[in-house]
C-alpha cells in the first residue's frame, strides 16, 4: 500500500505530462488535416476547380478517414501509443509537403484532381488511428473522475488546428503562395513528431492497478473475438454512436466550408473571413475542455446516466437554434456571430462523447473509440460534398436548416445512453 501511495504523485506527473503531449501532437495533426481547407481558395483559382470539385477533394480525406476507423481501433488496442503516433507524425508530414508539390512547375499537373483524391484518402488513412489511440490511452491511465476532461483537453487540438490554421496560413498564403503555406504546416507536423519522440512515456500506468502493474497494449492475437468486440454489443453504445454520426455530419460542415461560406456566399475579404474563421476555434478551444469539467462535474451532482447526457443534450439543441439563425440572418455579422456559437455548442460534446465511451468499454476502448469515430466520419464524409450540392439546388438557407434538424436528433438520442448498464 505504501509503494502505490508513493507511486501516485509520479503517475500523476506522468498522466499530465501524456494529456498535453497528445495535445500538442494531435493539434499539429489537424493543422495539417485542415491546412487543405484555408489554400482552397488559390487552389481553385489556378486549377478552376469549382465549389463541387472542391468538396470531392474534402470528401476523399474523409474515406480513408472513416474507412479504417475501426482497423485503427483495433490496432489502438494491440500497438503502444507511442509507436503510432511517431508513424502518424511522420505520415502527415511528407502528406502534406507532397501536396504542396503536386502541379509545381507542371508536377502532376494533367492529372490533378486524381492525385488530390489520392494524396488526402491516404491522409484520412494515416491519421485514422490519432483519437481512437489518445481515447484508449486516457482510458488506461486516468480514472474515470477525470477522462471526460482529459478527453476533452485532448479533443481540443480540434479547436487548436482550425483556429491556428486560418490565422497563419492566410497570410502566408497571401504573400508567398499556398504551396508554401503547405510547407509551413508540414514543418509543424514534423515538429510535434519530434517532440513526441523526445518526450512521449514508453510505458503506460494506469491509477487503477493497485499492484504497480504497467498497462499495456494487447499484443497482436490477443484475446478472442467474443472479447474484442464485447464493447459493441451495449444498445447504450450504438445510441451513442448514432448521436456521432448526426453530430459529426453536423461539425464537418464548418471544418470544411465555413471560410469558404464566408469568402464565396458572404462575400467577406479573404483576410477578414481568416479572422472571423478562427472565432469559433478559437472559442472552442476552452469550450471544448470546458465542456468536458462541466460533464465531470455533473457526474458527481446527478450521476452517471443524466450527468453524462446533460452537457449533450442541451448543446446540440441550442447549437439547432444558432444555425437557423446564422443561416437566414441578412446580417453578415449576425451570421459569424450565430455560426461561431453553432460551432462551439456542437464541439463542446466532444469530451462527454469520448468520456461516455471510454466508461462504456473500458480497455477496449480502442476498438469502441475507433467505431464511434467511424459513425461521425461516415456523416462527415458525405457533409463537404452533400451540402454545397443541397446549397446550389435549395439554397444555403434552406440546406443549413435542415441540418439544424439532425443536431436536435442528435441530441434527442442521449436519451437512450445509460453509462451504468454496461451489459445490457
Amino acid at each position: 500500500m505504501r509503494a502505490v501511495r508513493a507511486t501516485a504523485p509520479l503517475l500523476a506527473s506522468m498522466s499530465k505530462r501524456l494529456v498535453l503531449l497528445l495535445m500538442a501532437v494531435t493539434s499539429a495533426g489537424y493543422l495539417c488535416r485542415v491546412a487543405v481547407t484555408v489554400v482552397a481558395p488559390n487552389m481553385m483559382r489556378e486549377f478552376g476547380l469549382t465549389q463541387a470539385q472542391m468538396g470531392t477533394v474534402f470528401s476523399a480525406f474523409l474515406v480513408g478517414y472513416t474507412l479504417f476507423q475501426v482497423p485503427s481501433g483495433q490496432l489502438a488496442d494491440r500497438v503502444s501509443a507511442r509507436k503510432i503516433f511517431l508513424v502518424l507524425c511522420t505520415g502527415w508530414t511528407l502528406l502534406t509537403a507532397l501536396t504542396g508539390l503536386i502541379g509545381w512547375r507542371g508536377f502532376g499537373l494533367a492529372m490533378f484532381i486524381p492525385q488530390l483524391w489520392l494524396i488526402r484518402t491516404m491522409f484520412g488513412v494515416v491519421a485514422a488511428p490519432t483519437y481512437p489511440t489518445s481515447g484508449r490511452t486516457i482510458a488506461i491511465t486516468m480514472p474515470p473522475r477525470l477522462q471526460a476532461r482529459a478527453n476533452s483537453l485532448v479533443l481540443a487540438s480540434v479547436g487548436v488546428g482550425s483556429a491556428v490554421a486560418p490565422l497563419l496560413l492566410a497570410p502566408i498564403t497571401s504573400h508567398y503562395g499556398w504551396r508554401t503555406a503547405l510547407g509551413v504546416a508540414a514543418s509543424i507536423s514534423a515538429a510535434g513528431g519530434l517532440l513526441w519522440w523526445r518526450f512521449a512515456p514508453r510505458q503506460l500506468h494506469s491509477p487503477g492497478l493497485s499492484n504497480g502493474h504497467e498497462a499495456t497494449a494487447t499484443p497482436v492475437g490477443a484475446g478472442s473475438l467474443n472479447e474484442f468486440a464485447q464493447p459493441l454489443r451495449s444498445r447504450s453504445f450504438w445510441f451513442l454512436s448514432a448521436s456521432y454520426l448526426l453530430q459529426g455530419y453536423l461539425g464537418y460542415i464548418f471544418v470544411f466550408w465555413f471560410y469558404l461560406y464566408l469568402v464565396q456566399v458572404r462575400h467577406f475579404e479573404v483576410l477578414k473571413a481568416a479572422s472571423f474563421t478562427a472565432l469559433p476555434w478559437i472559442a472552442t478551444m476552452f469550450a471544448i475542455p470546458l465542456g468536458g469539467v462541466c460533464s465531470d462535474a455533473a457526474v458527481i451532482r446527478w450521476g452517471a446516466n443524466w450527468g453524462r447526457r446533460i452537457v449533450p443534450l442541451v448543446a446540440l439543441c441550442a447549437a439547432a437554434i444558432c444555425l437557423v439563425i446564422g443561416a437566414r440572418t441578412p446580417s453578415p455579422l449576425v451570421a459569424v456571430a450565430a455560426l461561431t456559437a453553432c460551432t462551439v455548442l456542437v464541439l463542446c460534446t466532444e469530451g462527454p462523447f469520448w468520456a461516455t465511451m471510454t466508461q462504456l468499454s473500458g480497455e477496449r476502448s480502442g476498438i469502441a473509440g475507433g467505431t464511434m469515430n467511424f459513425g461521425s466520419n461516415l456523416g462527415g464524409m458525405v457533409s463537404p460534398a452533400l451540402t454545397p450540392w443541397l446549397a446550389e439546388r435549395i439554397g444555403w438557407e434552406t440546406a443549413l436548416s435542415l441540418t439544424a434538424g439532425l443536431a436536435v436528433v442528435a441530441g434527442m438520442l442521449w436519451l437512450g445512453v445509460r453509462v451504468e448498464s454496461q451489459g445490457e
